[in-house]
């Protein structure tokens, strides 16, 4: 009688540790490659349903300011393929990955824009003071220095949903990392 008790509460404690480990939250950063960091990276962004990830780097010109015409080069790496890159396809550009930028008339080499594919929340590409690209976005409702995207993306249905997106960035005025994490 002791030994089926015992042997119950282990495999209680077995099915516990197994849902435990099944609800475990797993972060983009423990799966996904993290792209190489360049001095013109302003962010990237990943998703759930691969480990391919789109670049978005500042698009300079030969004196180091923001191309006013694309201020931001926007890319595949294509890491189930190498790691080789890749431009976006027309369709991805103006449908789902690209952005619209304007340049700001108040603030020299500042451009604002937002996504094409989720227009609720603008966002301004600059040259900081000390020479470095940034792309400013609302994080928590303030403006920090955007890194890393993550879209949780549903595929269960004839059109892919997102579920949710989360935010990682750092304060501009303390270097603090910031994270968010919002369903659009």
């Amino acid at each position: 009688m002791r030994f089926s008790k015992t042997i119950i509460i282990v495999s209680i404690l077995f099915v516990f540790n197994s849902l435990a480990q099944k609800n475990k939250t797993v972060t983009p950063t423990d799966v996904f490659p993290t792209p190489p960091d360049t001095d013109i990276r302003l962010f990237y962004i990943q998703r759930s349903s691969n480990s391919n990830t789109v670049i978005y780097d500042a698009n300079l010109t030969a004196d180091k300011k923001l191309n006013p015409k694309n201020p931001v080069h926007t890319y595949w790496i294509k890491y189930n393929e190498g790691g080789r890159k890749q431009e976006l396809s027309n369709i991805q550009r103006t449908l789902a990955y690209g952005l619209y930028t304007k340049e700001v008339a108040t603030e020299k080499e500042s451009y604002d824009g937002h996504f094409l594919a989720y227009r609720k929340r603008k966002f301004v590409v600059k040259i900081t003071p000390q020479g470095e690209p940034v792309a400013l976005f609302p994080i928590n409702g303030k403006m920090q220095i955007l890194k890393k995207v993550f879209v949780k993306v549903d595929e269960s249905g004839m059109m892919p949903s997102v579920v949710y997106v989360e935010l990682w960035g750092k304060d501009p005025a303390t270097g603090k990392e910031v994270y968010e994490k919002f369903k659009p």
